[in-house]
C-alpha cells in the first residue's frame, strides 16, 4: 500500500460490469474508510492500460463478447498479472475466473485462450446454473460460510496449482455434482458468487483488505450486515 492512500483496482467496468460487481470495489473502499484508512477506487477502462502499482483488483461478470474484449485488454496490458505475482490480491468473478484461465468455452464450441493466471479452464454445462449459493471456505484465515447468487453456465476444472474457494453446502459452484466452488492460486481468488459478493461476506472482505494493507484489521461492528447475511443464508435452506 501506498504511505497515503489505499489504490483499489476496478478493472474494465465497461465490458466486465454487467451483474454489478463493480459493488466490490465500493465495499473494500468504504470498510477501509470506516477504520481510518484513507481508499480510492482507480477505474481501469479499455482505454486504459492496467497499471501494476494498485494494492487490490476486482473484476466483475461478463458476456462471450465482453468477454473476448477484456481477455484481448488484460493480456496486452499485463500490469495486473505483475501484480499478482508481486503477492497483490486479485479478486475475480464468475466470467473473470474464465477470462483469467488457460482456456474457456464459448457457448458456440469455440475456445478461447485466457490470460492464464488460474491454472483453469471452463468449458459450458448443459444446463445453466442459477440461484443462492453457499460454501464453507477452504482458505485459511476465513472460517464463515461464503453466499452469493451463481448465474453461470460455464463448468470450470482446475489443475494441480489451483485449489477451490470452497466446498459447495447449497448450489452447483465450479461444476454440478462437483462439490467445490471458486479457485485460489496465489493472491488471486475468483468465484462465481454475484451480490456484491464482499457485500454479503465482510469476513472475505476484510482478508483481501489485510492482504492489501499487510496489517492485521479492526474488528467493525456492523449489525445491518450482519442481518443481511442471515437472511442470504436462510434463503438458501
Amino acid at each position: 500500500m501506498s504511505e497515503s492512500t489505499l489504490r483499489i483496482g476496478l478493472v474494465l467496468p465497461d465490458v466486465m460490469g454487467t451483474y454489478g460487481d463493480g459493488g466490490n470495489a465500493l465495499v473494500l473502499r468504504q470498510r477501509a474508510r470506516m477504520r481510518g484508512i484513507e481508499a480510492e477506487i482507480v477505474q481501469i477502462t479499455l482505454d486504459d492500460d492496467v497499471p501494476d502499482s494498485l494494492d487490490v483488483y476486482t473484476l466483475g461478470g461478463a458476456e462471450d463478447f465482453a468477454q473476448r474484449l477484456a481477455t484481448r485488454h488484460l493480456t496486452k496490458h499485463a500490469g495486473m498479472q505483475r501484480a499478482a505475482a508481486a503477492g497483490r490480491p486479485v479478486l475475480a468473478i464468475c466470467a473473470a475466473i474464465q477470462v483469467l484461465g488457460h482456456w474457456y468455452e464459448t457457448a458456440a464450441g469455440e475456445r478461447v485462450d485466457g490470460v492464464g493466471l488460474f491454472d483453469a479452464t471452463t468449458s459450458p454445462m448443459a444446463e445453466r446454473a442459477i440461484g443462492e449459493l453457499v460454501t464453507a471456505p477452504l482458505v485459511d484465515g476465513l472460517s464463515q460460510p461464503l453466499t452469493g447468487f451463481e448465474n453461470h453456465r460455464g463448468a470450470t476444472s482446475l489443475g494441480a496449482d489451483a485449489r477451490p474457494l470452497g466446498t459447495v453446502r447449497h448450489g452447483t459452484g465450479n461444476a454440478l455434482g462437483g462439490g467445490v466452488e471458486g479457485v485460489v492460486q496465489g493472491s488471486v481468488l475468483g468465484t462465481y458468487m454475484h451480490g456484491p459478493l464482499l457485500a454479503r461476506n465482510p469476513e472475505l472482505a476484510d482478508y483481501l483488505l489485510a492482504q492489501a494493507t499487510g496489517a492485521p484489521l479492526a474488528p467493525l461492528e456492523l449489525p445491518e450486515v450482519d442481518r443481511l447475511r442471515r437472511e442470504r443464508l436462510a434463503a438458501a435452506r
